[in-house]
């Protein structure tokens, strides 16, 4: 099909070239007859409020009340008030308080029920005790859509269990550049596959249109996101750009859109992403032309987290353009106010026009009444909701994980048949991952990075090296733990378990795919055990194909667990024979994605001449006798230690950086070695040992000159920190206090350039520290943002400044979610 010529104009779609779609669900006259009813009754202050979305760690139940919010979530790192690690009678209590408020009809408001949504990507994974299944992207290694389905089922149950009705999934991307932190949340780069998955997962979350199942009490909303081309951006750069032709954006990352339209989804998310330079968030071409009107979507088209914001001429306070572009509900979760206020002046003056608003209103209603929502009851009388001690983590929704586990593990190499293990063996079980719950799950678990979490906080999941004690001790073999690998007696085999620390969207971008670049500890565990003749099987947990020819020819076998998720022992049942020597389950996996030959082989686009070094659709069987020769070791890149987000490391600046102090003169001194000092001595740094020699510098204000000294680090180049500031990223230092004053006056800046930066006060907070005790401090990055800074262009993305006496110890700045401590800054966002 050829595309008309497009040169005015790359990021304008033609609806004509695309597929059709249509909602399988015909439109009821009692339903649209009650949506004109419920509109005709509606304020412009009604309308407006069903528009808006809000997160509930700044929304109130009173704010819906008195707002009429039309919905609200709970974002990655949003929690039930008080319960950090909530359970299923936490979400119920506060689902139940904003349902209430919504249909609150004193004083004449209007009763409409108020939707709840939340990011359940692989399972209800906000929720503790629940079913956590492998990550997208080891899923499409199954190959097995009723898989698919009957996850999105027991996800639904699980929900409606904690009274939450609609999940922000499936992620229908087609990641075609692995270095994008977001990659384990497709599926597959092969858009049939994705194609395949995104109806049955939608019917397994949704239920069967057409039948009585669809949207009863034991389903949930779905949403197709991220509409559309998040998986293409150049260089895999998270919310970037994605520069390919209109006819690559329709076959290969819109390839699960009708599909899911055709399954009845009834919400969509529009990307950050922009598609050749035009943020999706302002594309009118391809939200109303091709979405609502050749696809025939009839559901909400939401907004992602701010991303109207940055929709050129806009703000997370105000965008009437993404509003006429065709977007029904904004996701304004800290911004909320500041936009309604913005989005009711617009709207009265015409600039938002009202057909607009009443067709986005028309929408949100129709999704309300399918679901059932005005008849309902609160959240927790669901009969889910009611039994949701039995529902929640039951054995058979494990079971179902258990299988998604076996069915998604892919054989990379068995050289001499060392897999299966017979179980009756003396079995070494080692690694990083082998006894790590959070690890074997990745991000968006219990939190948006899924970080600083232990297997405590995991009730009824089974790790790793759990799952394969079980069973070694239960066939009368002998299992043992050892994290580094050291043993007590040499075993028969070893069961290496490492790969990738938990992450999420931005945190896991890459400049490459080269695995722990500058740390070879996993890769030298390989090697020790192998050179003392010890066979080794290793277990790589990935939410993406790195390159890792190393470690491949480190060891005799050589498995791909992608991120499988709460039930461990899945990958036990592959690994071992049963008691009686035969084996139960045989490798099943295929590649989903390609796997590189180099660091630099971008994945999804390799070159039928650029051979990858694993194919899609690879995977061995035990049925596979032949040997694997020694791989290429070249990685075609330097393996530097380098890592963005990474500004000062044990105790040094990170590469490329420079360490400043600046004197209460004004006169600044470069640090090339220490101990160092201002020329006016109003500011000193030594060296001292945190966790090995000399890891750590000391800072010591004297407060000489009455004026402020500082140490800052300098970047290479400026940073662009749009993205994590939008996020819940924070600045994080590890530091000790040891000396200061209850009124001292420091605080902790970022600079982008002459004149422009943002300076936090935290002195009076770190006074209150404990003394000499090392702690993660935090400061969100919206503080900088909000005391002035670009932060766009971060040329210092750390400065520390006082002009009071007092000293302090720092190992490590570095941009995070995981803190002992997180300080208070202005309130950022604007009042209504």
């Amino acid at each position: 099909m050829t595309f008309p010529a497009m040169a005015d104009d790359m990021a304008t779609a033609h609806p004509d070239f695309w597929p059709k779609a249509a909602s399988p669900l015909p439109r009821d006259p009692a339903i649209e007859s009650r949506i004109r009813d419920v509109l005709a009754k509606m304020s412009i202050e009604d309308k407006v409020g069903q528009m808006i979305q809000a997160d509930i760690k700044d929304v109130t139940p009173d704010d819906v009340r008195q707002y009429r919010l039309g919905s609200v979530l709970a974002g990655g790192n949003s929690k039930p008030p008080g319960h950090p690690f909530p359970d299923a009678s936490d979400w119920k209590a506060l689902s139940d308080a904003f349902y209430r408020a919504s249909m609150d009809a004193s004083h004449g408001r209007l009763a409409i029920p108020v939707l709840f949504g939340i990011d359940a990507v692989h399972g209800h994974n906000n929720l503790v005790g629940s079913t956590l299944f492998p990550q997208n992207s080891a899923l499409g290694a199954a190959r097995d859509p009723e898989l698919i389905r009957e996850i999105g089922e027991v996800t639904a149950r699980e929900l409606r269990a904690s009274g939450i009705s609609w999940t922000f999934a499936p992620t229908l991307t087609v990641p075609q550049d692995v270095r994008w932190g977001r990659a384990y949340e497709g599926y597959s780069q092969d858009p049939a596959w994705v194609a395949q998955y995104a109806a049955a997962v939608i019917e397994g979350l949704e239920g069967k249109p057409g039948t009585p199942q669809f949207l009863d009490a034991g389903h949930v909303i779905a949403t197709a996101k991220h509409f559309l081309g998040d998986g293409g951006t150049h260089d895999g750069k998270d919310q970037g750009d994605a520069k390919v032709s209109e006819a690559v954006l329709r076959d290969v990352h819109g390839a699960g859109y009708p599909p899911a339209i055709n399954a009845g989804v009834q919400v969509v998310m529009v990307s950050f992403s922009s598609w050749n330079g035009v943020k999706m968030a302002g594309n009118r071409s391809l939200i109303t032309g091709v979405l609502k009107e050749r696809m025939g979507f009839d559901g909400i088209v939401l907004g992602d987290w701010n991303a109207h914001g940055q929709v050129p001429g806009c703000t997370n306070e105000s965008c009437a353009p993404a509003y006429n572009a065709g977007l029904d509900m904004l996701e304004a979760p800290d911004s909320w106010k500041g936009l309604y206020k913005n989005t009711l002046a617009q709207a009265k003056a015409g600039v938002i026009p009202m057909s607009r608003i009443d067709d986005a209103v028309t929408r949100i209603l129709r999704v309300k009444l399918r679901l059932g929502m005005f008849d309902a009851g609160l959240p927790s009388s669901h009969p889910l909701a009611m039994a949701s001690a039995e529902v929640v983590g039951s054995p058979a929704h494990r079971a179902v994980a258990r299988r998604a586990v076996r069915e998604s593990l892919v054989l990379l190499k068995n050289n001499g048949g060392v897999l299966p293990i017979d179980p009756r063996k003396r079995i070494l079980v080692t690694g990083d991952g082998a006894d790590n719950i959070s690890k074997q799950n990745g991000g968006w678990t219990l939190g948006w990075q899924g970080t600083g979490l232990t297997n405590a906080n995991f009730p009824g999941a089974t790790s790793i090296w759990a799952g394969l004690r079980t069973q070694i001790e239960a066939a009368g073999g002998h299992a043992e733990l050892s994290v580094d690998g050291v043993y007590a007696q040499k075993p028969d085999v070893a069961i290496v378990v490492f790969g990738e620390d938990p992450y999420a969207e931005f945190q896991g971008d890459l400049p490459n795919l080269a695995y722990r670049p500058g740390n070879d500890r996993d890769l030298a565990l390989l090697r020790k055990l192998r050179g003392q003749g010890v066979p080794v099987v290793a277990v790589f947990l990935t939410g993406r194909p790195l390159w890792m020819n190393r470690e491949i020819n480190a060891a005799d076998a050589f498995v791909v667990a992608w991120l499988p998720g709460s039930e461990g022992e899945g990958i036990a049942d592959v690994l071992l024979r049963n008691r009686d020597g035969r084996v139960d389950h045989d490798f099943h996996g295929k590649l989903a994605y390609v796997w590189p030959r180099n660091a630099l082989q971008v994945t999804g686009a390799i070159a039928k001449d650029d051979r990858p070094q694993f194919p899609l659709g690879f995977g061995l069987t035990y049925a596979d006798r032949k040997s694997m020769g020694p791989l290429p070791e070249d990685p075609g890149v330097e393996l530097s230690s380098a890592q963005a987000g990474v500004y000062f490391t044990r105790g040094k600046p990170a590469r490329d950086f420079v360490l400043n102090l600046t004197g209460a003169d004004g006169m600044a001194t470069h640090v090339s070695a220490t101990p160092a000092a201002t020329a006016d001595g109003s500011l000193r740094i030594g060296a001292l040992d945190y966790k090995a020699q000399e890891d750590a510098r000391s800072f010591h204000w004297s407060a000489k000159g009455g004026g402020a000294s500082n140490v800052a680090l300098v970047a290479p180049a400026p940073l662009d920190m749009d993205r994590e500031t939008n996020g819940d990223v924070l600045l994080v230092t590890t530091l000790k206090v040891d000396a200061l004053a209850p009124d001292d006056t420091s605080t902790i800046g970022v600079g982008c350039g002459a004149g422009c930066g943002g300076d936090v006060p935290i002195g009076r907070q770190l006074a209150a520290l404990p003394r000499g005790e090392w702690l993660r401090v935090g400061i969100p990055l919206k503080c900088f943002r909000d005391a002035g800074a670009d932060m766009s262009k971060v040329d210092q993305p750390f400065e520390w400044s006082s002009r009071s006496a007092g000293q302090i110890a720092i190992t490590d700045v570095s941009l995070g979610t995981v803190t002992d401590r997180t300080l208070t800054c202005p309130a950022h966002g604007s009042k209504p």
